[in-house]
């Protein structure tokens, strides 16, 4: 008692912090897989490594236990040594400042504080264990009070504390040993790497590339490269050697069309080759040239059906004429035409005749 170490045993964080050395106290812990342990406990059970204690404190009377006060039980059983009020009755009826810690129903973790001063106010055990039955706790210990029953809330001194400060005028918290802390659940790093925001103990990563559980994986994804290359972990040395590293740390772009890569944003570069140009501006120009091909065949297509068309009419009504003009003359008169000979000359009766013709004054 005069070091002013902790009594009991103190795990915090996994990691154990002070032994009972075989005192047999009231102590309530958190094991890794989420079990709430309150009661006695072994030292085998205190030192179990397949579900270890992740927190772990002892206390001085177990006050309720599976939902009924269990303090008479708790003074036959517990180690009176652990407190310095007077007798083990004493220290269970006299008025003073109290906490204690617990669990209700629904598995949700109780911390109590009270105010007070020994022998001029606060409460008893009983008192206590009583108000913390009508919160529906179930499993409570009582831990130290008296001068030692200090709330702080969020860095503030939210209790009226019975030590007397140096001068006699002021009221101060007792120096302590242990603290029992409620917090939000940290990250691991606690800066995530840099890279993030830790929120209820999860990193909650800035960026469009870093991911993992503390923010320290680099992943390119779809977005990184520019949108013109793979992400490849080939050349990472390279990378790191110059003065600004890639975007990818353990990794760099690999570009299309093989743009060249900028050294000092990892990024495929457009602007320093022209003959590399965007992939979905290919995709554009190879889709208006297709358009523009399809149209032409089809205009093309059209002109020879339609000059098609007009040489059948034509044909057609060239074909009908004759055939009426044929008709005509088979079912008219024939009129008659005689042949002349091979030679060109007239027939000697046509001759006689064109002669008389031509000589009015013959006999």
């Amino acid at each position: 008692m005069d070091t002013g170490e902790c009594l009991g045993n103190v795990v915090s964080d996994g990691r154990p912090v002070s032994s009972a050395g075989g005192l047999q106290n009231a102590q309530f812990g958190i094991r890794r897989d989420g079990t709430l342990v309150t009661g006695y406990l072994s030292e085998e059970e205190v030192l179990d490594t397949k579900n270890p204690f992740v927190q772990l404190l002892s206390g001085v009377v177990w006050l309720i236990r599976n939902g009924s006060v269990y303090i008479n039980e708790s003074q036959a059983a517990e180690c009176d040594e652990t407190q310095e009020t007077g007798s083990f009755s004493k220290f269970v009826n006299v008025m003073s400042a109290r906490t204690a810690v617990g669990h209700d129903r629904k598995g949700q973790l109780v911390f109590f504080h009270a105010d007070g001063q020994t022998e001029q106010r606060g409460i008893n055990l009983w008192e206590m264990a009583e108000f913390l039955l009508k919160q529906d706790v179930v499993n409570a210990i009582n831990l130290d009070g008296g001068g030692s029953a200090t709330f702080v809330l969020n860095g503030t001194l939210a209790s009226y504390p019975s030590d007397h400060c140096q001068d006699n005028m002021w009221r101060c918290p007792r120096r302590v040993s242990t603290v029992v802390c409620l917090h939000e659940p940290r990250c691991q790093p606690p800066d995530c790497s840099g890279h993030g925001t830790c929120v209820e103990g999860r990193c909650q990563c800035t960026g469009h590339f870093w991911q993992g559980a503390a923010c320290n994986k680099l992943d390119c994804g779809p977005s990184n490269c520019s949108q013109h290359g793979l992400c490849t972990e080939s050349d990472c040395d390279r990378g790191s050697q110059l003065s600004l590293p890639w975007p990818c740390c353990q990794r760099r772009c690999e570009c299309e069309h093989q743009c060249p890569c900028d050294p000092q944003t990892g990024s495929c570069s457009l602007a320093q080759a022209p003959q590399c140009f965007r992939a979905s501006e290919a995709t554009l120009r190879t889709g208006e040239l297709s358009l523009l091909t399809g149209t032409t065949w089809l205009a093309l297509t059209l002109v020879l059906v339609f000059l098609l068309l007009i040489s059948t009419v034509v044909n057609v009504s060239l074909l009908l004429g004759s055939r009426a003009e044929r008709s005509r003359h088979l079912d008219g008169a024939y009129v008659y035409h005689p042949l002349q000979e091979m030679n060109g000359e007239l027939l000697a009766g046509e001759k006689e005749q064109q002669g008389d013709a031509h000589n009015p004054f013959k006999d």
